[in-house]
């Protein structure tokens, strides 16, 4: 492969959170492209029903410690990192008790939980991923934000980081699937981008009205070297846009050997 360093941005990893097809090929993919030669770090929020314990996570003392600026606030970045068996590829998790509940009893996720922070959730999670990826001095030739959660991956790399030595070269993928969220987003989303760094022109596709599903996906989308269908179905409103956007599209590659057409789409780039 030519794409030799390969960077996973993704919402949510089997076995650390049940089985769906999101989580199933959240795993896959990365241990697949691994095997097929490529350096792979990939990198999933420490939701609070994630066990520590149990699932082996530890600090990474060397990477946690910085304080992640978002709407005027400090929030402490935290690194922990487990090993998936039996491919031995590490995954690192994104904490902070902000945004991801410690102690929680509740086996569903903090998106769900509390969305009304979904806005500086997410913002925090793709800057809390992009800072770490700095630190470890590890320069991706590719990106792949997969889910809604990674959607801001996409705005931050081509803009607040597109200078970064690290990120600079760097070819972004977008993967769309069809795990739709109920409502908008905080109606100050686009005053907090401002104050990260973004313009109006940046922001112009979220800047009518308050950000909801489809608004966050177009804008990955606008943001992205290419776009993959990762699930059967995803919202046609959606579908329309990566076909009217001219990117580089892969349309739903199946759930057997899609591990190899990925690569394909991968240094189609």
């Amino acid at each position: 492969m030519d794409i030799n360093k390969v960077l996973y941005i993704s919402q949510e990893i089997m076995p650390y959170l049940p089985s769906t097809p999101m989580s199933e090929i959240s795993q896959k993919l990365p241990q697949g492209i691994q095997e097929r030669g490529s350096e792979v770090r990939t990198f999933m929020p420490k939701y609070g029903c994630i066990k520590e314990r149990r699932n082996q996570l530890h600090e990474v003392i060397r990477l946690s410690g910085m304080n992640i600026i978002i709407d005027d606030s400090d929030h402490p970045l935290i690194i922990k990192v487990a090993t998936l068996q039996p491919a031995r590829m590490q995954v690192y998790f994104i904490d902070n008790e902000d945004y991801f509940l410690r102690g929680q009893s509740s086996k569903d996720l903090e998106i769900r939980l509390t969305p009304e922070d979904n806005d500086e959730r997410i913002m925090f999670y793709v800057r809390g991923v992009v800072e770490t990826v700095k630190k470890l001095r590890w320069d991706p030739t590719l990106v792949h934000a997969s889910g809604w959660v990674s959607a801001l991956a996409p705005i931050y790399l081509k803009r607040v980081y597109s200078d970064d030595p690290s990120f600079r070269n760097s070819k972004v993928v977008y993967s769309v699937f069809d795990d739709k969220f109920d409502g908008t987003l905080d109606p100050r989303m686009e005053e907090k981008f401002k104050m990260e760094g973004f313009t109006d022109e940046d922001l112009k596709s979220i800047s009518s009205a308050p950000v909801d599903y489809v608004a966050l996906n177009k804008l990955a989308i606008d943001y992205s070297d290419g776009v993959i269908q990762a699930s059967t179905e995803i919202d046609p409103e959606i579908l329309s846009y990566i076909k009217e956007s001219g990117k580089p599209f892969l349309p739903y590659p199946g759930e057997t050997e899609y591990i190899d057409k990925y690569a394909e789409f991968y240094n189609s780039l």
